[in-house]
């Protein structure tokens, strides 16, 4: 991969702001063409780019597709559709005290900002926050992966001649050039990855005082019982589970049920793995591979807190790990304790839906959670008794698709939300606009001194109808 020379990188930032600040982004004109030019590349580069999610991650081209080319035309278009009505300012109403006057919430771009993007989807993690960037009249730097170096490779050789090097610009590198982005002011930074490394990224933006959105990761639980379709839930787990070899920040990380519903769920996960990428899932060009050698040993080591019902087989040499599915892992091993972020799902025995739920709350709050009932009371108490990202009945992960959906974490799984209108909205500042004519003197009649008793008791009267 090749890397961005640290002491360019001032440079860089500072040839944005003077795009920003010379007004190149703000109108709505180039807001779109971006866009537009961003979507062309996306799928004329489509083979490109399928070839470099294979490199980094053993991707097929359906799978990188569905869930990062294609997933990124969508935005774009959902984007396009919607950004006359986002840009225009909002008018609010005016408390008596104040008329006669108008108010208006005018969004504007924040100026320019740095998204820093993780391994696991390495191309739609990067772009899909530069969207709602773009969209929102900003200049914007993008930090790839260099866990994903061939993906990182592409971006940064063609992203910036697709659209305006004035206003977009792609540093590439590791620790060095992400810690000398974070020297520079900027005017937000979206980040995506671990909690460790958003501490980080926190505590640098705080020394310029620069809002942040952490888009972090946690366990995120699956709760089953035997009031559903427990075959058509093992289907749909497995496929959440073991896409991108179970690399996704909102994959099942576990999954919750009473001995009855895991002895039928166990068996039904094995018949879905098959279903899903058949006998030898090593020969199957549609299931993934693991992104790098630290990521795997981590993964073998957790083969030892539990026994594998389903799979457990691996390949150093190839990265290879067995869609698995593990059974006796104690609630406070290591499978347990850690974001395991690798294809194995272990299965947790509870004694009822009050033991799931306060195994559930007594751990971060995760970035999702899945509930596989039938029970109205039962998912109407997931919904009033845990705090997660998102909250999904009968089906994992497929809240991404959603645009009008906030997503994002709460506590340790982060913080801020984006897709959709809320990309906008979090690289916008919303300004307040007040207009009052200087005549009538409607302020000198009423709150100015010198208060008079007219004046006190005009005052106390609205003060009344406010209590």
């Amino acid at each position: 991969m090749s890397e961005t020379q640290v002491d360019r990188i001032p440079g860089v930032v500072a040839g944005l702001r003077h795009g920003f600040e010379r007004g190149i982004t703000r109108p709505e004109a180039w807001r779109r063409e971006m866009l537009r030019r961003l979507r062309a590349l996306l799928v004329e580069r489509g083979d490109d780019f399928e070839r470099a999610l294979h490199d980094d991650l053993g991707k097929s081209g359906t799978e990188a597709q569905l869930t990062e080319i294609g997933f990124l035309v969508s935005e774009i278009d959902h984007a396009l559709a919607r950004l006359h009505g986002w840009m225009r300012s909002r008018r609010v109403a005016v408390p008596l005290a104040a008329q006669p006057a108008s108010a208006r919430v005018v969004p504007e771009p924040l100026g320019v900002v740095l998204v820093i993007a993780p391994w696991n989807y390495p191309l739609m993690l990067a772009l899909s926050p530069v969207i709602g960037a773009i969209a929102a009249g900003n200049a914007v730097v993008v930090k790839p992966s260099e866990l994903a170096p061939a993906t990182s490779r592409l971006i940064a050789s063609i992203v910036p001649d697709a659209l305006d090097r004035r206003a977009v610009a792609v540093v590439e590198g590791g620790v060095p050039q992400t810690t000398a982005l974070l020297e520079e002011r900027f005017d937000h930074i979206f980040y995506t990855g671990n909690g460790r490394v958003g501490r980080i990224v926190a505590r640098a933006a705080a020394e310029h005082l620069t809002p942040v959105t952490l888009e972090l990761g946690g366990k995120s639980p699956v709760y089953v019982d035997d009031t559903v379709d427990l075959a058509e839930a093992a289907k749909r787990i497995a496929w959440g589970k073991f896409m991108n070899a179970g690399q996704t920040c909102v994959a099942p990380d576990y999954v919750l049920g009473s001995a009855r519903a895991l002895r039928e769920l166990g068996p039904l996960l094995a018949e879905a793995i098959h279903d899903l990428y058949g006998s030898a899932p090593q020969r199957n060009p549609d299931y993934g591979r693991i992104v790098n050698d630290a990521q795997f040993a981590r993964l073998v080591g957790y083969l030892d807190d539990g026994e594998a019902l389903v799979g457990g087989g691996h390949d150093e040499a190839g990265r290879f790990f067995e869609p698995t599915v593990l059974v006796g892992a104690e609630r406070d091993s290591a499978v347990m304790r850690d974001e395991i972020f690798g294809p194995i799902l272990p299965l947790v025995e509870v004694a009822d839906l009050d033991d799931a739920l306060s195994l559930v709350t007594a751990r971060d709050k995760p970035l999702a959670a899945y509930v596989f009932s039938d029970s109205a009371s039962v998912r109407e108490r997931w919904e009033r008794e845990t705090s997660s990202g998102a909250l999904s009945f009968g089906v994992p992960v497929l809240h991404l698709v959603v645009p009008e959906l906030p997503f994002g974490g709460v506590g340790e799984s982060g913080m801020g939300a984006y897709h959709g209108e809320r990309s906008f909205r979090v690289f916008s500042h919303e300004k307040a606009v007040l207009s009052k004519p200087l005549a009538p003197d409607t302020l000198g009649a009423t709150i100015m001194p010198p208060f008079t008793p007219q004046k006190d008791a005009l005052v106390r009267r609205w003060l009344r109808k406010l209590l």
